[in-house]
């Protein structure tokens, strides 16, 4: 089954803003093989992140995190960025940034 690609208008904003065209076009790459199988590719993402899933791309560097709409047929990509762990533009706490803004809606805890 193919499955729709949606992406958040922040996450659209950031890929814009990818000014490197090689890496820009690699994630816009890898955003798309999401089309099929999205669930099996990827990790599952914990705590506040739960529901949402993460892949790699651009040689381990960047993530996208995205959510899966079972229902509509769609991935909705939600945050595209660098992994900083601790850094405060950290891909994940951009994610959970925007849950707390109400900009991504939270999936509840199964």
């Amino acid at each position: 089954m193919k499955y729709r690609i949606e992406i958040t208008p922040t996450a659209l904003s950031i890929l814009k803003n990818i000014k490197d065209r090689r890496i820009n076009k690699a994630i816009q790459e890898r955003i798309e093989k999401l089309i099929d199988n999205p669930d099996k590719q990827g990790k599952e993402l914990r705590g506040e992140l739960r529901g949402y899933r993460c892949v790699r791309a651009v040689g381990q560097r960047y993530r996208i995190s995205y959510r899966i709409k079972d229902s509509a047929i769609i991935v909705l990509v939600v945050a595209v960025g660098l992994r900083k762990e601790g850094d405060k533009k950290d891909v994940y706490k951009l994610a959970q940034k925007m849950i707390r803004l109400r900009l991504i809606e939270p999936i509840s805890k199964k």
